[in-house]
């Protein structure tokens, strides 16, 4: 167990809480975590026993931790948890919470509620899904993904570049075909029966976390089950505090993450979002004298010239401002990204005033 230290208090880093996770919130210290991943009960509200047309019995979940009275009582223990969750989030922190049709619009209203500000709805869809055994309606191919801000204001973590880069170079999006835990990412308990029947693959844990978090950063799993989150929080370098009330869950997660092997340093980088690079204004390249002024620049479709300003703009026919300015104007457009239309000549050859612009990066962040 790491121990860091949020003021006066202690966080227990890379730890498995045992006991009411409403009562193990509220003893975290407040603006502490950086990211919560919640898979909370879902108030299945079965009725009976299931069984496959081969009369075999369906092991679903009729466990006691996804019973309630009612639906109040199952509002009031939303609303609970995540009032306790909101407390113990940075204030640029963010929280993903998933759940089914039996409980997904409930928790989404009471997190609006909560103050918290919702960014996207994701659907997971199950490209092996179990199917419906009573043929009395559409098989639930999918489960709904709440993503939110702590609040409207929140600067949340997205790595953008890094989700398009696993995407095949395409912009990542709010619908994710993945498979259910099947064969041997599906924990057995002592028994060789399911150790918990709701695990999450560890394919989605690892979408959200590359997206949502840094290296480094504190993760709360709230629900931890057989330790999800928890394992791949520790192969991607970020750490976790988990919180689950069932020994049996307990036991299964400490030695599965036990057995899971950190990525090295290199293997934990990923792409990040051109936002986040250092910003270099166009005039820093005059002033080092890497482009002069009077010199001529180029439009990348070779329709257009301007010439370099000493105070860092450009001026062509009958216009003049900022490089991206003078570019919108020269193409008729409502906005232009003048690093990357723009060109300089060098031994003859037309080269992107963004390849300087990338040199003076390289050497801030060395």
């Amino acid at each position: 167990m790491t121990i860091k230290t949020k003021g006066a208090q202690a966080l227990p880093l890379n730890t498995i809480l045992s006991g009411d996770c409403i009562e193990a919130m509220n003893a975290l210290p407040a603006e502490s975590i950086d990211l919560i991943f919640a898979d909370p009960p879902y108030n299945l509200q079965l009725r009976g026993d299931l069984h496959r047309p081969d009369n075999s019995k369906v092991d679903a979940v009729d466990d006691e931790w996804d019973q309630f009275a009612s639906f109040a009582a199952y509002d009031k223990f939303t609303r609970a948890w995540l009032k306790a969750a909101r407390r113990l989030l940075k204030p640029n922190g963010a929280i993903w919470v998933i759940g089914s049709y039996h409980n997904i619009f409930r928790v989404g209203a009471a997190l609006q509620d909560q103050g918290f500000w919702i960014l996207n709805d994701v659907i997971w869809r199950k490209s092996n899904p179990m199917p419906n055994f009573r043929g009395k309606r559409l098989t639930n191919a999918h489960e709904t993904m709440i993503w939110a801000g702590k609040s409207e204001a929140s600067k949340y973590t997205f790595n953008y570049e890094a989700l398009k880069a696993l995407n095949e170079g395409i912009q990542m999006r709010s619908d994710w075909v993945l498979p259910i835990c099947n064969g041997h990412e599906r924990l057995k308990n002592e028994q060789g029966d399911k150790a918990h029947p709701t695990q999450k693959p560890e394919s989605l844990l690892h979408r959200v976390l590359v997206g949502s978090t840094s290296p480094g950063d504190v993760i709360l799993d709230p629900f931890f089950g057989t330790g999800t989150t928890g394992a791949v929080a520790k192969m991607l370098g970020r750490d976790f505090i988990g919180i689950e009330r069932e020994e049996a869950y307990r036991k299964v997660a400490t030695k599965r993450i036990s057995m899971v092997r950190k990525f090295d340093n290199e293997a934990l980088q990923t792409t990040t979002s051109k936002r986040a690079e250092p910003r270099v204004p166009f005039g820093q390249l005059v002033e080092r004298g890497m482009l002069r002024p009077g010199e001529s620049l180029y439009s990348l479709n070779n329709r257009h010239k301007a010439k370099v300003r000493a105070d860092g703009t450009l001026i062509g026919t009958d216009v003049k401002g900022s490089i991206h300015q003078v570019g919108a104007a020269l193409e008729g457009a409502p906005s232009c990204n003048g690093w990357t239309y723009w060109c300089y000549k060098k031994e003859g050859k037309r080269v992107p005033i963004d390849v300087l612009r990338q040199q003076i990066r390289a050497e801030m962040q060395a």
